[in-house]
């Protein structure tokens, strides 16, 4: 069953009709009730706060890495642990084909339910997800396999363990060694980007993000609670943090905003993974065509602007 947000309201009624019409065979009605589903979507689509982009990108129904791997890879086979300490399942590492493309796809996994959200850690890595994926990282490279990494995380387990066993180190470590590796890298945000925990597999030639996704620093609940003490202003942070993808393409922060379905990925899975297909074989294919050095000195270059300002 699907689940609609409180701004989907007319869309969830309208939906509603439609199948109240198909089951009746009102070939006629349903016609007239699909043009006005279309001009509703358009309505409210094209007109979404940053508040409501951020409540899509956090969507139950929202695509998650594996329903994206699933549906992009073929022959995938998943690789496991960090040989230090143990697998963590908040973070996904997969050798397979990617349209034919020999491909390595590390991602961040939430989990849907109660069982599996607990095991995935609610999609915040522990240091060994981050060591995991640099060990995948280091195995692609040794065999000359594009990288894919799928982005969505509120952010990095922040717990007493995690803290023992080296998270900023771990995090740390991957942005310094993903600068240097020697195969094409490509990252997208598929819903939420949150602080280190995003970073830590962002570092790439390519940063995209899909349309209704978000990348911050923090949390509008922890801003909001840091600066004003008040988690009614979650709103009025949201939009100061300037997180959705067009904001974050305009100060440059980002290389490319991927035009999921306008009704959002959860509506058509398909479609989305399509869209996240082409764009990374796109991606590989334009890097294939520098040498090494050319694309490491571009992903160099990229990395040392963000951040820079004139006075």
């Amino acid at each position: 069953m699907a689940t609609y947000l409180d701004f989907e309201q007319k869309i969830a009624k309208i939906e509603e009709e439609i199948e109240s019409a198909k089951a009746v065979s009102n070939s006629s009605a349903v016609a007239k009730l699909e043009k006005d589903l279309e001009k509703e979507v358009a309505k409210t689509f094209g007109s979404l706060s940053d508040y409501q982009k951020l409540q899509l990108a956090r969507h139950p129904d929202r695509p998650y890495a594996l329903d994206y791997i699933r549906l992009i890879m073929e022959d995938a086979y998943e690789i496991h642990g960090d040989r230090a300490f143990r697998d963590d399942p908040a973070i996904l590492c997969y050798i397979g084909y990617i349209g034919g493309q020999k491909t390595m796809v590390i991602g961040e996994q939430k989990g849907r339910g109660v069982k599996n959200k607990i095991k995935r850690n609610f999609g915040m890595p522990n240091p060994e997800g981050y060591r995991k994926a640099l060990r995948a990282v280091r195995l692609a490279e040794k065999f000359d396999i594009p990288i894919l990494m799928l982005i969505d995380t509120p952010g990095a387990y922040p717990g007493l363990g995690a803290e023992e066993r080296g998270q900023s180190e771990a995090i740390a470590k991957n942005l310094f060694e993903f600068a240097s590796t020697r195969v094409p890298m490509v990252s997208v945000v598929i819903g939420e980007g949150g602080s280190g925990g995003a970073l830590a597999i962002g570092v790439a030639d390519k940063l995209a993000m899909m349309r209704y996704s978000i990348f911050a620093v923090i949390s509008p609940e922890g801003c909001s609670a840091i600066l004003w003490n008040d988690p009614s202003k979650v709103e009025a942070a949201t939009k100061a943090l300037k997180i959705t993808p067009g904001d974050l393409l305009e100060h440059k922060l980002v290389d490319d905003v991927l035009d999921e379905p306008l009704i959002g990925a959860h509506r058509d899975k398909e479609k989305a993974a399509q869209v996240l297909k082409a764009y990374f074989l796109e991606s590989v294919s334009a890097l294939r065509e520098l040498t090494v050095d050319e694309m490491l000195e571009k992903r160099y270059h990229k990395l040392v602007a963000v951040g820079a300002y004139e006075e």
